[in-house]
């Protein structure tokens, strides 16, 4: 059945895991036991495999979990680190692992293996292996997918998507060996279809689909095969066993090949696994869709058929089997003698090349020369094509030796193939045999029958075990499936019994000789498959007296006869054939009577059969002369066209060949013996005349020039068919050539692709590395300035966020690409986080407010555009910086300026600063009938009378100079009015101990003068000769002067 129809009907709804009953008295197991496990699925990609990927597990349906896990194998480059991991994270929910040596495998997540590794599936764990084949020649997926068969047998999925190359297509093989299920990418979804299409060429694929289709269909199916807790087996009933049979009449009837002696629970597991496919719950139902679907008897056919192969299976095995066999096929012949192998079941090929790649090495280390010949056979005519092919993909190289592909194999790199080379061609006959019908091959020396007989019953194990002991030479050798163990003692001896290597007894003790008359010819065969001709009962019954009657008449009448067709093809033999017929060398597909006819019957009969079909009547030769067994024998040759009704001719043209073997007298010269018209024998007289033997001549000179002029007619047809042929030939040579040339072309243009390709690629490495830097470099420096960063999209999606962001804002990293609304903060009082944000966004004008958290820290939220290098507004950027400490002595300054204030008021005093070039930077209070801009930045040389400004001066330049403080009463006129105060100057210095200024402090000591008038102690009370003093001091000016301006 063609891949690309097999499985593209709608679903049905999900079917029984199991039949209801057994369809013979061993009852077997269900297919999976769903409490045992769960399905496995093995993804295999190379290029074009992340589109893939996504497309796979965005269709995946997120409202339910899927109970499978999933494994990606993809072909990663070795020395770069993989993103695989984080970019599947982007188109599921499911948890996403890149895989760890050991790792425990559990449902509902995905598993990616890491670079550089092979792995394998054992025990429901993940093993990661250092890969053996070098970079280029390794298959990870069918490394995978065939550990993944041997581990989970029927719950084991694989899955080939977008890929060059062929890997996967032997993992495919084995994992449909083992009753799991295939899928593969439909080739025109794909960016690259080697991989799929070389799945596809299996004929081995449930289900070819895109990507985005396959995970309805896998979880239908897996719903169907593994989704309901298995039921108990009934005992069997008469109704379950009808149905099967009822499956392998159709079996029969489509394919010609009968299924019932097989082993009820390996039949049985297949059907389930179809009933899989197609959601079919009950075996009635199985039965009908079979009848209404032809397609899909084909399909559970190649079902049955599927065999798990592959070049020198069992490694261990074939050593055995090359030291301890294959010696002793060439110790015991002579030169030039044949070694005859039949290979029996042997599907696509691999294990009958493998054999004889073993015969030909020995073959080159033995000094005499021998033919080997090797028969092939299998009941599969698609894997026989493949075999005769002798084409494999590319992942055979992990099962064959790099020596022996060298030497046996050529390697087409174009296709990515391996294709067997003549020399072991040659030595390979392959051909379509059923062992249980067809007869045996005899005289071999070896036989190889590998785990075939495991899936008969035991009846028809042991017919077949005695077919190979009779096809055997004495002494002759038998090799099995490790997996077999079917009773041969009684007919072989055992000579490695861990590799089932068996050697042919002689005098079996006890043995019982088989019936080999129940396999029918392959003619016979032939005949059975041509409705036309004879119809075939479905059941034997009892022939009546009248059929018994004919029968004997028939023999008596027509001793030997055969129907053929107009090209000579045999399809029905009546009578001891033999003695006129004899088989050719080689394979032979359809017997033709022409190339079976002996010696001396050739010649007449392809005479006779081209005058029957020109003029459609009976033609009659007597008297011929046939060699068979060393001797001749003389037989009359009749043949009659046959008629579907009376003067009808029949539809294709058939005829019937006849031939009378004619009894000679003793004394006669059989070379002479003269022949009548109605083909008995005459008495020779002596005095026969001249005139008779010249009529005789003449009669001969004649047959032999109607068949020169056949064969002229023939050759002249034959040339004409090969002058239009050498046409087409030609024409087609001219289409190849240009081909070819536009194929250089495009050679040298991929060759100027994959340079600027390579270009790209190390440049993108070197912009990845700078990138990587750079991305570190930016983790640095969040992470160093201590400031809460938070990166959010144009839908205010989180994006990004730095470690100290967390106290603000209820962030973990499971909370990238969700809304920031959806997030709880720590902010107290503060609820216009998002309208803000959105706000920036709208506007693109940055804003900034001070916001406080529950835990009484203040921040400055500073909101602004994120911007890209190119000025495109992709998100916003929140910063929060900690203003606690500012903020506490803000307040701290606050309430001390405070109390200065209410001090100053309180007294008489002014204070002010000036700085180095004595400018007033702060005064409080202000002078009576001055605004504050009218003295910050001035001199008192602007603002008093010029002797009292150059006194004022004198004395604060004094103690610029010295450094030391000074204090002295002095007078001064402001706005008319004569002052006098006590001033006190003193040096500013910041924290290094600088001076960067001065600072004065007066106090208005007017009215004291007019007291030390009135009352003479008060001035005694003053030191004496203290109106003007000086000292050491100075005051620290802060590390920024502030300039206030108060009111008065």
């Amino acid at each position: 059945m063609s891949p690309s129809k097999k499985n593209k009907a709608k679903p049905i709804k999900s079917a029984s895991q199991e039949l209801a009953a057994s369809s013979s008295a061993e009852a077997p197991q269900p297919a999976a036991d769903p409490a045992a496990g769960f399905p496995i699925v093995g993804i295999g990609a190379s290029a074009g495999g992340l589109a893939a990927f996504e497309a796979f597990f965005s269709g995946m349906p997120e409202d339910t979990d899927p109970n499978m896990a999933f494994v990606l194998v993809q072909h990663l480059a070795p020395d770069h680190k993989s993103m695989l991991t984080e970019l599947i994270r982007r188109y599921t929910r499911m948890k996403v692992f890149e895989v760890e040596d050991g790792m425990q495998v559990r449902p509902n997540c995905i598993y990616i293996i890491p670079p550089n590794r092979d792995m394998a599936f054992l025990n429901s764990t993940l093993q990661l292996l250092e890969p053996n084949a070098p970079r280029g020649h390794r298959l990870p997926i069918d490394f995978f997918f065939r550990s993944l068969a041997q581990d989970q047998r029927e719950r084991a999925i694989g899955i080939v998507l977008s890929g060059t190359g062929s890997d996967g297509t032997l993992g495919v093989r084995d994992i449909k060996g083992e009753g799991g299920m295939a899928m593969a990418q439909n080739p025109a979804s794909t960016e690259y279809d080697g991989m799929p299409r070389s799945a596809l060429a299996t004929g081995l694929v449930d289900f070819e689909l895109p990507p985005a289709e396959m995970p309805a269909q896998l979880i239908a199916y897996v719903t169907h095969a593994f989704g309901r807790p298995p039921k108990r087996r009934a005992a069997p009933s008469t109704k379950s066993e009808n149905e099967l049979k009822k499956i392998f009449v159709l079996l029969r009837n489509q394919t010609g090949h009968d299924f019932s002696q097989y082993k009820p629970s390996t039949v049985l597991r297949r059907i389930e696994r179809r009933m899989a496919v197609h959601q079919i719950e009950t075996i009635s139902g199985y039965v009908r869709f079979m009848q209404q679907t032809p397609e899909e008897v084909k399909s559970l056919f190649r079902d049955l058929l599927i065999g798990v192969t592959s070049f020198f299976r069992d490694p261990e095995a074939f050593k055995a089997l090359e030291k301890q066999v294959v010696p002793k096929l060439f110790a015991d012949k002579p030169a030039n003698a044949v070694i005859r192998v039949w290979s029996v079941g042997c599907s696509s090929g691999e294990e009958a090349y493998s054999l004889a790649i073993l015969l030909a090495e020995h073959q080159a280390v033995v000094p005499q020369n021998f033919q080997l010949q090797i028969f092939a056979t299998d009941i599969d005519s698609q894997a026989i094509a493949t075999a005769r092919a002798g084409i494999y993909p590319a992942s055979i190289a992990t099962d064959v030796s790099p020596e022996r592909l060298e030497r046996f194999f050529t390697f087409e790199p174009d296709n990515g193939i391996f294709r067997i080379k003549k020399t072991i061609r040659d030595m390979v006959v392959f051909s379509e045999h059923n062992v249980i019908k067809d007869p045996p091959f005899s005289k071999l020396d070896l036989i190889s029958c590998r785990n075939l007989l495991i899936y008969m019953n035991a009846e028809l194990q042991s017919k077949i075990i005695q077919l190979f002991h009779f096809a055997l030479n004495p002494g002759g050798f038998l090799f099995q499936g490790t997996s077999e163990n079917a009773g041969l003692l009684d007919f072989f001896a055992v000579l490695e019994r861990k590799q089932k290597l068996y050697q042919r007894k002689i005098d079996p003790s006890g043995a019982q000789h088989a019936d080999f008359g129940r396999f029918p010819s392959s003619m016979m065969a032939n005949h059975v498959a041509l409705p036309q001709v004879a119809e075939r009962t479905s059941a034997a019954k009892k022939p009546s007296v009248r059929e018994m009657t004919e029968q004997a008449l028939l023999r008596e009448v027509v001793q030997a006869g055969a129907l053929i067709n107009a090209q000579g093809d045999i399809l029905y033999l009546h009578g001891r054939m033999g003695m006129y017929l004899e088989q050719p060398p080689g394979e032979v597909k359809h017997p033709n009577i022409l190339q079976m006819a002996r010696e001396g019957l050739r010649h007449d009969l392809t005479i006779t059969l081209h005058k029957v079909l020109q003029t459609r009547a009976s033609v009659r030769r007597p008297g011929l002369r046939i060699k068979t067994n060393g001797d001749f024998i003389t037989v009359n040759l009749i043949v009659r066209p046959m008629a579907a009704a009376p003067a009808a001719w029949s539809e294709p043209p058939l005829c019937l060949v006849i031939l009378e073997n004619v009894q000679e007298p003793e004394h006669c010269d059989p070379a002479t013996v003269p022949t009548g018209q109605d083909g008995k024998p005459r008495s020779k007289s002596d005095s026969m005349d001249a005139d008779a033997r010249i009529a005789a001549l003449k009669e001969d000179l004649r047959a032999k020039e109607e068949y020169l002029q056949a064969a002229n007619e023939e050759l002249e047809t034959s040339n004409e068919e090969l002058k239009s042929f050498s046409e087409e030939m030609q024409s087609v040579n001219e289409e190849l050539q240009s081909t070819n040339e536009e194929m250089e072309t495009s050679k040298e243009e991929l060759q100027s692709i994959n340079e600027e390709l390579t270009t790209i690629n190390a440049e993108l490495q070197s912009k990845m590395a700078e990138l990587s830097r750079a991305n570190n470099d930016m983790n640095n420096l969040l992470a160093g300035t201590g400031i809460a960063t938070i990166f959010v999209d144009l839908q205010l999606r989180i994006l990004r966020f730095t470690p100290t962001a967390t106290r603000i804002i209820n962030l973990i990293l499971s909370d990238v690409g969700r809304p920031l609304a959806h997030i709880l903060s720590n902010l107290s009082g503060y609820d216009a986080l998002i309208y803000d944000t959105q706000a920036v966004l709208d506007t693109l004008a940055p804003k900034e407010v001070e916001v406080r958290t529950k835990e009484d820290r203040w921040y400055a939220l500073r909101i602004q555009p994120y911007r890209t290098l190119n000025n495109a507004i992709e998100g916003a950027v929140l910063t929060f910086v900690d203003i606690t400490a500012t903020r506490q002595l803000r307040e701290t300054m606050l309430v001390n300026e405070e109390r200065l204030r209410v001090a100053l008021s309180a007294s008489s005093m002014t204070l002010s600063n000036q700085d180095m070039d004595l400018r007033y930077t702060w005064m409080y209070p202000l002078a009576l009938g001055y605004s504050s801009e009218q003295i910050i930045g001035k001199t008192d040389v602007d603002l008093l009378p010029e002797q009292e400004a150059a006194e004022l001066t004198t004395l604060k330049q004094r103690v610029m100079n010295s450094g030391k403080g000074l204090r002295q009463t002095i007078r001064s006129t402001i706005a008319g009015k004569t002052f006098e105060q006590d001033l006190t100057i003193e040096p500013l210095r910041d924290s290094s101990g600088s001076m960067v200024g001065i600072t004065c402090a007066s106090v208005d000591v007017t009215g004291q003068h007019t007291r030390e008038e009135t009352d003479p102690g008060a001035k005694e009370a003053l030191p004496p000769d203290k109106t003007e003093a000086t000292y050491d001091t100075g005051i620290a000016a802060p590390e920024t002067p502030r300039i206030c301006d108060k009111r008065p």
